[in-house]
């Protein structure tokens, strides 16, 4: 009988992560699991290790930044990743469907998104169209971030990734119960567009 490989803790992922992202830093990349007999693997399941949450920035891409390849993430963004239904949902499928051990909340410096919401909060006037739907998500960030002393475009980074992280738990039952079960963890990183690195500045959960 052929036997099940156990399923990785939330701390193992993350060190695989931590391990691409520190090839992709250096540039020496193996591009794991990106060829034909990979894909040819997939087709009738997945099995990712981790969920990334982040923000829809062209230079946060999940499966390049942690050297990962077809299968290994599932990936679900948004601008300045900010928190809806279908976010909720997408993240809840992934671990009670697809039963993955590790969220990681991705956010980047210099965040279109979070710079919007601070311009806005200094000003006083709100973008228009879906725009401002979005600014309105990350402003429980920002004032947070100013009540801390922090003003800066990146700090308010860091808050609001820390912020989204607890919303996630806080917001859908279903995170809840993982996190407080061991089942999953929530991590949050931020990306340093210059150096490539992603840093973790939070977690939840056992890790």
């Amino acid at each position: 009988m052929t036997e099940t490989a156990a399923q990785p803790t939330p701390a193992e992922v993350w060190q695989k992560l931590q391990e691409g992202n520190e090839r992709f830093v250096s540039g020496e990349l193996r591009h794991p699991n990106q060829n034909a007999a990979r894909r040819s693997s997939l087709t009738e399941s997945q099995h990712p290790m981790a969920v990334v949450f982040g923000c829809s920035d062209s230079r946060l891409a999940a499966e390049i930044i942690f050297d990962v390849g077809l299968g290994d993430v599932f990936v679900v963004r948004t601008a300045g990743q900010v928190i809806d239904d279908a976010v909720l949902g997408s993240l809840e499928f992934s671990v009670d469907e697809l039963g993955v051990p590790l969220i990681i909340v991705l956010g980047h410096d210099s965040c279109g998104a979070v710079s919007a919401a601070l311009s806005s909060a200094e000003s006083g006037t709100m973008p228009s169209g879906h725009v401002r739907g979005l600014v309105e998500r990350i402003f429980p960030s920002v004032l947070s971030a100013q009540q801390q002393g922090l003003t800066t475009v990146n700090d308010t980074v860091e808050e609001h990734v820390k912020q989204t992280a607890d919303r996630l738990v806080d917001h859908s039952r279903s995170l809840h119960d993982a996190v407080e079960e061991g089942r999953t963890a929530v991590v949050g990183v931020t990306y340093r567009l210059a150096e490539g690195r992603a840093d973790m500045v939070t977690t939840l959960g056992s890790l």
